[in-house]
This record gives structure tokens, C-alpha cells and sequence, in this order.
């Protein structure tokens, strides 16, 4: 068939041939190596097109002044500009198979689109950000290069589609994934520890609004409004903490709007959660807050209430031989206030991981950088660049592992059935 279609063109927009191409590609119980036959015949047919195309010009260059062979060579790019748009979802979507091999053809497919300049690049760009974070280095050269082209000749994409793009990268290391136990990582596992869209990152910096925007973007995910799932929230807190920063400002920008997200997701967060108690158990609600902040009765507000809470706590580590029991007491305390229905308990332990991977990220950096708190607190967005554009000390040897996520993925407490010891584990995060 490819053979066929390298002579006859026109035949690719048969019903048929679309159906049964189509239907190749998508199909995700079908054969790779027709799946890879179906790429391979689209790349011939492209590079037979470009080496017509090529001696068409030459031939217009000769004779250019006595015919009009230029309109010809129009008429046949719009044929191939016109097959490639019928298949290029299909294609694109080949990016995501778990073999290389599917995936390899399909990035030389869109390499050649590209380059003949059949399509808009625009609904490539994603699609290319994801290939760059292919384990595969000449993939991944070859996806960063033609996002590189695309840069130069059309400033903007990169930056517009940059979001898109890190979700979709999240998605081809999903499906290449090769112990679907192990949580997905945003880091490649080698001695670098680079973040997987590096690249990506490097071309966006040097633009400061971009930069900002494209930043600020990210960190909306953990918000628990965004209801984005757990796994990528890890990966991309992994990009964050592993992107190539240069200067002062980067980092210090990021941790300015993780203090922002905190103070209000995290307090609506822990407010709901109290919330979803009280409600059910109105009669155990004076108990529960005796018991809870212990030190204040009076205790006016839930608020209030919440602060004493955390009191106890931290007062334990300084006595030895109640610390267990003090916290047994405090555990069954707010077990007792639990409502029936956990489904607020399972939501609070989801939305919760965004929050933990915030503080996690805000700390690493602190770490990675060397910043003191009150570097932090001083940090204004709105000063002059120059006062950060100091290049950045890193330290060696430090590395993101926010445990409490990853423990929380390994053991699927998401879809865990609630036992007491889920209930009891979940409690013990609250409180912590």
C-alpha cells in the first residue's frame, strides 16, 4: 500500500484507507509492527515528496522565465499538507506508546511535517515537550531541536503550550513506565538528577514574564481546586525542584507563591477537614475540643482551637515517658469525632499530598540554594531584577524525596479500602 500511495497520493483520502490508518494508530491492541508499517509508509510518502518537491524547484530555476512549474509545486504541497492534517492526531498520538520504536516513527513523521512546513506547528509543541523527556537521547535531541526551530521562527509558542506540554510529558513517562508499582518521577535517574523538561525550562528563562507566568501556572496545580491527580503533582514538584536555575531570583520567586498557596489552600484544607468531624458528631464536639487543646478551655474559635492543637505535640518530644500514651489519647480523640462517611476523610487525604509537596519543594530549594528564612521573607516579586541576579550556589548531594507522597502512591490510599489503621494513618497526617 505505501508503495502505491507514494504514486498515487490521492488515494490516501479514500474512506477506506483513512478507516483502516486510522484505526492502526488508535487501536491500542494492534499489532506494533503495524502500527510502525503505517508510520514508516507516511514517512516514505513524505520523503518521496520532499525529494519531488526539491527537483521541482531545481527544474523551476532553469526554466523559470519561459513556465509557471512553481504553481505545480503549490498544488502538490497542499496534497500533502492536506494528508497530513487527516492523520496527524493519530500520529501524534503514537507518542504516547510504550514502545520506542512506535515512537521513533512517529517523531520522524512529524520531524518531516514540520520541516516541509505542511501543518501549524502550534499543535505540535505539546507533543514535542513530551518527546523530550524520552529516555531515548537521540529522541529526545531530536523532539528539543525541532521545538528550537519552531522558537525561532514563531517566539510565543513554546511559552503558550509550556503547561500543556509538562502535563503531556507526564502522560509518555506513564506509558513508559515500567513497574507500574513505582510512582513516575520527574527527574531523570542518573547521576545528573536533571528535571525531565529541562530543556524545556531553559528555553522559557531567559524571558522573565514567561518565566513567571509559566511558573505561577505550575504551582495553581496543587491547589486543591485544580483536582489534579496525586502522581503528577509529584512529578511536577520533581521538574521544580530539578530545573536548571541560574540566578537568586528563580527560586526565591517560587518559594514567594508556594508561602501564598500555603496560607490559603492549607488553611481551607485543615477548615474543611474539622469541618467534615463537627458536622456528624455535633454532641462530641465539646469533648473532642477538650481533649484537643487540653490547655485552653475557653478556647473561643475553631481556629483557635486548631493552634492549641498543635501545641500538644510538639510539647511531647519533651516528655519521655507520656509521649506515646499523650499521643494515643490525642489519636482516638479526633478518631472519636470521625464521621461515618469517609469520603471526606479519602478527598482530604488527596488534596492534602499537593500541600505536603509544596512545603517538601520550599524546603529542598532552601536546602539546594543555601537561603536563610529571612532571605525568604524579604523576597519581594515586584523589586528590581538586578537586586536577585546573583548566580545561585548549588549544593551538592541534595536531593527531593518527599516521603510522605511517595508512601502515600505506593500504598494506592486513594483507592484503599478504609480500615481503622487507613483511618488512624490519616488522622495522624492531620495532625501532623
Amino acid at each position: 500500500l505505501g508503495f502505491a500511495f507514494i504514486q498515487h497520493p490521492s488515494l490516501m483520502f479514500e474512506q477506506e484507507v483513512k478507516t483502516l490508518y486510522n484505526s492502526i494508530l488508535s487501536d491500542k491492541n494492534c499489532s506494533v509492527n503495524l502500527k510502525i508499517q503505517v508510520l514508516k509508509n507516511l514517512q516514505t510518502y513524505l520523503q518521496e515528496e520532499d525529494t519531488r518537491m526539491q527537483q521541482a524547484d531545481r527544474d523551476w530555476k532553469k526554466v523559470s522565465k519561459q513556465e509557471d512549474l512553481k504553481e505545480m509545486g503549490d498544488i502538490s504541497s497542499g496534497m500533502s499538507s492536506s494528508i497530513m492534517q487527516l492523520y496527524l492526531k493519530q500520529v501524534l498520538e503514537a507518542f504516547f506508546h510504550t514502545q520506542s520504536s512506535v515512537r521513533h516513527f512517529a517523531l520522524n513523521v512529524i520531524a518531516l511535517t514540520l520541516n516541509q512546513g505542511l501543518i501549524h506547528p502550534v499543535q505540535c509543541v505539546p507533543y514535542l515537550i513530551a518527546m523530550g523527556t524520552d529516555p531515548e537521547p537521540s529522541m529526545r535531541n531530536k523532539a528539543d531541536q525541532q521545538l528550537v526551530e519552531i522558537d525561532k521562527k514563531y517566539a510565543g509558542f513554546i511559552h503558550m503550550k509550556a503547561v500543556a506540554g509538562m502535563k503531556m510529558s507526564y502522560q509518555v513517562q506513564l506509558a513508559i513506565n515500567t513497574s507500574p508499582k513505582d510512582p513516575v518521577r520527574g527527574f531523570r535517574h542518573d547521576e545528573s538528577s536533571n528535571a525531565l523538561c529541562s530543556h524545556l525550562y531553559s528555553m522559557i528563562r531567559g524571558n522573565r514574564q514567561h518565566r513567571r507566568a509559566f511558573l505561577i501556572s505550575l504551582l495553581n496545580l496543587f491547589d486543591d481546586t485544580a483536582k489534579t491527580e496525586v502522581n503528577m503533582l509529584l512529578y511536577i514538584a520533581d521538574n521544580l525542584a530539578c530545573f536548571p536555575y541560574q540566578t537568586q531570583e528563580e527560586p526565591l520567586f517560587i518559594m514567594h507563591h508556594i508561602d501564598i498557596t500555603l496560607s490559603v489552600s492549607g488553611s481551607n484544607l485543615l477548615q474543611s477537614f474539622k469541618e467534615s468531624m463537627v458536622k456528624d458528631k455535633k454532641k462530641e464536639r465539646k469533648p473532642s475540643s477538650d481533649e484537643e487543646t487540653e490547655s485552653d478551655n475557653n478556647s473561643a474559635s475553631e481556629s483557635e482551637s486548631e493552634e492549641e492543637a498543635s501545641k500538644p505535640r510538639r510539647l511531647r518530644k519533651q516528655v519521655d515517658s507520656d509521649s506515646d500514651s499523650d499521643e494515643e489519647n490525642y489519636i482516638n480523640a479526633v478518631m472519636r469525632c470521625l464521621p461515618e462517611n469517609s469520603a471526606p476523610l479519602i478527598e482530604f487525604a488527596n488534596v492534602s499530598q499537593g500541600i505536603l509537596l509544596l512545603l517538601m519543594l520550599k524546603q529542598h530549594l532552601k536546602n539546594l540554594c543555601g537561603f536563610s528564612d529571612s532571605k525568604i521573607q524579604k523576597y519581594s516579586p515586584s523589586e528590581s531584577a538586578k537586586v536577585y541576579d546573583k548566580a545561585i550556589n548549588r549544593k551538592t548531594g541534595v536531593h527531593f524525596h518527599p516521603k510522605q507522597t511517595l508512601d502515600f502512591l505506593r500504598s494506592d490510599m486513594a483507592n484503599s479500602k478504609i480500615t481503622e489503621e487507613v483511618k488512624r494513618s490519616i488522622v495522624k497526617q492531620y495532625l501532623d
